[in-house]
């Protein structure tokens, strides 16, 4: 009957109303506002929830406001590099000054790469992988192997790449070097110099907001008092900012020591550099706000609701 179906929406409606105070008291669901224009008072429970929403005040480029961002655990490293400066400035002003616990700071996602090459094909003039090294954020070396190229040696190079015979006969085959690397690579930020010819050499393409190529950072170039679009060589800005001598002698280049440089340098203006970089970046478009009250009851029916909150008898 009419007065039957009248009974069942109303201790239906009574229900969803219960339900919603509920959410609302733990902080779950956002408050409805008020005939007189006031949202209720949130419960002690409630306020801390909304607290630990806080977010992280981005730094400002030039006028342009910036937003506050909420980051989480699951951060992607391109968006850990944009927040890097905000944590490293409340330090000292280098990486040593900050608690590298951070979830928001993770150097585990820095590596630092270098490869050398041989030369192949007619003339030696095509360069392939003979050897590849890869550090930490800290310097430590996580990979380095000797690479047997595709394609028979017609030149070692090893006045630059230190490579010689005798380290082909311990070198792995290229597809499973290829591999290993690729596998270290991925969700990283790569920082390498010239980095370009090592990914050529790898047949490899990092996302670019990922790289971080020594060579053309404007700062590095700004310090040692070269002109931004000028090319500059690693071993030069070791010397001019490392006061560090390397690739000399006659054995040829390390990749270990060359890549242990790269990562060196970048850090060296890490903080400068990421500021930079994350107000070049386009701005992101706005979220769209959306009212959690809205349609909502629909979401309260049992087959949505949680146990441990249906087990209040709601």
């Amino acid at each position: 009957s009419p007065q039957g179906r009248g009974k069942k929406r109303s201790r239906k409606h009574q229900r969803f109303m219960e339900r919603r105070a509920l959410l609302e008291q733990r902080g779950l669901l956002r408050p409805r506002r008020r005939p007189g224009g006031q949202a209720p008072a949130v419960g002690p429970e409630a306020r801390s929830v909304l607290t630990k929403t806080d977010g992280i005040v981005a730094p400002r480029c030039g006028k342009v406001p910036k937003p506050k961002k909420v980051i989480s655990p699951s951060t992607s490293p391109d968006s850990t590099a944009r927040h890097h400066s905000v944590l490293l400035s409340q330090g000292n002003g280098s990486s040593k000054g900050v608690q590298t616990s951070s979830p928001l700071l993770r150097p585990s996602k820095y590596v630092a790469i270098d490869c050398e090459m041989v030369g192949t094909g007619p003339q030696g003039r095509l360069s392939e992988l003979a050897r590849c090294s890869v550090v930490n954020y800290e310097g430590d070396v996580i990979y380095d192997k000797y690479v047997r190229p595709e394609l028979p040696i017609v030149d070692y190079r090893t006045r630059w790449s230190g490579i010689t015979r005798q380290h082909m006969k311990r070198a792995i085959p290229f597809k499973t070097a290829q591999a290993e690397i690729l596998k270290i690579l991925k969700d990283k930020i790569v920082v390498g110099h010239a980095i370009h010819n090592d990914f050529q050499a790898l047949k490899y393409f990092h996302p670019k907001d990922r790289t971080r190529d020594t060579s053309q950072i404007p700062v590095l170039k700004q310090r040692v008092g070269l002109p931004v679009k000028a090319s500059v060589s690693l071993k030069s800005l070791a010397r001019h900012l490392l006061q560090k001598n390397i690739q000399v002698g006659s054995k040829g280049h390390s990749s270990v020591e060359d890549a242990q440089t790269a990562m060196e340098l970048y850090r060296l203006v890490e903080v400068q550099w990421e500021t930079e970089l994350a107000c070049s970046l386009p701005p992101r478009p706005p979220s769209p706000i959306t009212d959690p009250a809205a349609d909502s009851s629909h979401y309260m029916d049992d087959q949505y609701w949680p146990t441990d909150l249906r087990a209040s008898g709601l």
